[in-house]
């Protein structure tokens, strides 16, 4: 990456790559015309932040290239020193899958990064916590008022009484019944309530509440799916409000109450003791993104990921949408040839759920990631994968699958904020690092998640939402290795409870948001 300038405190642009021939723009307000920098580059037209400047002269049909690699093609001649926006860039196809190369090229493993350590809730499944929490299990959308209103209760009446718990969390969701329960795809909304549940944050400590009539009983989703372990739990731990033995409302609310307080009588048993940072299940996610997301936040991020993957760590990247048009320069990094399959597996899944709803590509970006300088989806997965840093990827989860090895992983999920995080909590992540350039409130009761912003003007004016700030990589005041130490840290210090997340420290979290590819009846 470099960055040109005639005067530090008046214009910036940040190019990529030495084969790039277009750059943004990083002043706060943009740059306006006349605007020259010492290469000898004269902007002809205002260009905003964060928005692509020619660094030559592009034919009509020409490539435009960013991060080495073509991200569309020019819909008319374009001049050097022109504003590039979206309009002027058309969508190039995405890569074939049968012909990406697997495996060719795996990364040699990291040196390893000894001796950090975190201090976390073990539990006796070997599994780490960040958190110790309650967390009360629901098998349909019909009972979350209920659950709602106990938490209440329970935060005030029960709490207090526990001061080991950190909290409770009802996991209330859309799906369980008025749904194709037995459709091949309901596989998705099951295993991933089902894995919520397990998530080490909640200690193991599992209680469910039903309605009695919904098509997702209890039964049903303790058991799982063929590929999860089914979760062996006593029936005095099932409320169903529907029991003959509930006279009135009071009864249903005592009843989960009396659950609730067993449970919460073993967690705050627990306490936090130190555990090697190789227990750690960080989930890297980023939304609201603009320009700098890949250039900033995204590869500090990937950086941290490496510095995980070195501990021993497992480490889980996302997003299928934002991962397809870049999955090429991934499938070479596959551990073998197996995990590559996997990857075009999950690709090609997308791809035909996308087909049968007839999406148009060119819906993602966003408006806002188009005004924070994004013109298609190409651009946005070159910037969204440099999250994975450079590790080999071991291993490819489908939507709510658990990992069962460490270090870097492709968990696939929508490119959904809420969807992508609901997905990875039920792959078992006890952190998530959530990057930003457009700024969102976004945040998950059941694990911290840390908000990194891609640019200064937004770390500033967010100052209390935003968990650290990466604009100081575009402005040349901190490096890209800087950030991702610093973020490693604080990573470490979330998960230790020393630090909290701004989100955690306003209550700031997102209902869950289950991925269902089924149909819905």
């Amino acid at each position: 990456m470099s960055r040109t300038n005639e005067n530090a405190q008046q214009a910036f642009y940040i190019k990529v790559h030495d084969t790039d021939n277009v750059a943004i723009i990083v002043n706060d307000n943009g740059l306006t015309a006349g605007t020259r920098f010492s290469c000898g580059l004269e902007l002809i037209e205002h260009i905003p932040q964060g928005h692509k400047v020619a660094l030559t002269n592009i034919s009509s049909g020409g490539d435009i290239i960013r991060y080495g690699e073509v991200i569309g093609y020019a819909v008319r001649d374009i001049a050097r020193g022109s504003w590039i926006d979206e309009s002027l860039v058309a969508l190039p196809s995405a890569p074939a899958l049968e012909t990406l190369p697997l495996a060719t090229r795996v990364p040699a493993p990291l040196p390893p990064l000894d001796g950090y350590t975190f201090e976390g809730y073990l539990n006796d499944d070997g599994s780490v916590g960040s958190k110790n929490l309650l967390g009360i299990t629901t098998s349909v959308h019909c009972v979350a008022g209920v659950v709602d209103y106990v938490v209440k209760i329970i935060e005030r009446d029960l709490l207090p009484k526990y001061p080991n718990v950190d909290g409770v969390v009802g996991l209330n969701h859309l799906y369980g019944c008025g749904v194709a329960i037995n459709a091949p795809a309901a596989v998705v909304p099951i295993r991933t309530i089902h894995n919520i549940s397990l998530n080490p944050n909640f200690g193991g400590e599992v209680m469910v509440v039903g309605l009695g009539c919904e098509k997702l009983q209890p039964e049903r989703l303790l058991e799982g799916t063929p590929d999860v372990q089914a979760i062996s739990l006593d029936e005095s731990n099932i409320v169903r409000l529907q029991d003959e033995k509930h006279v009135g409302f009071k009864s249903m609310v005592d009843d989960i109450l009396a659950v609730a307080e067993r449970h919460l009588q073993r967690l705050n048993r627990r306490q936090r003791q130190t555990c090697p940072a190789s227990e750690l299940v960080v989930g890297m996610q980023c939304g609201g993104s603009d320009a700098f997301s890949g250039v900033t936040a995204n590869p500090a991020v990937g950086f941290a990921s490496d510095l995980l993957v070195r501990c021993g760590a497992t480490v889980m990247f996302s997003e299928v949408t934002e991962v397809r048009d870049a999955i090429h320069l991934l499938t070479p990094r596959a551990a073998d040839v197996e995990v590559g399959k996997r990857l075009l597996e999950e690709m090609a899944w997308y791809d035909n759920y996308l087909d049968v709803g007839k999406t148009d590509r060119s819906a993602n970006p966003s408006p806002g990631n188009k005004k924070g300088g994004l013109a298609n989806v190409v651009e946005k997965a070159l910037g969204s994968i440099a999250k994975s840093g450079r590790s080999a990827i071991s291993e490819v989860l489908s939507p709510g699958q658990r990992p069962t090895k460490r270090g870097l992983i492709f968990a696939a999920t929508p490119a959904s904020d809420f969807v992508c995080g609901t997905q990875q909590l039920a792959s078992g992540i006890t952190v998530q690092v959530f990057t930003t350039g457009r700024g969102t409130p976004y945040g998950l009761t059941a694990v911290p998640v840390i908000k990194m912003a891609t640019r200064t003007a937004l770390a500033d004016r967010w100052y209390d939402l935003m968990d650290i700030n990466a604009g100081t990589i575009a402005t040349g005041d901190a490096t890209i290795e800087d950030v991702g130490w610093q973020l490693f840290e604080l990573i470490l210090d979330i998960a230790s409870g020393r630090k909290k997340t701004w989100s955690d420290q306003w209550g700031l979290h997102n209902a869950l948001a289950v991925f269902n590819p089924a149909p819905v009846t």
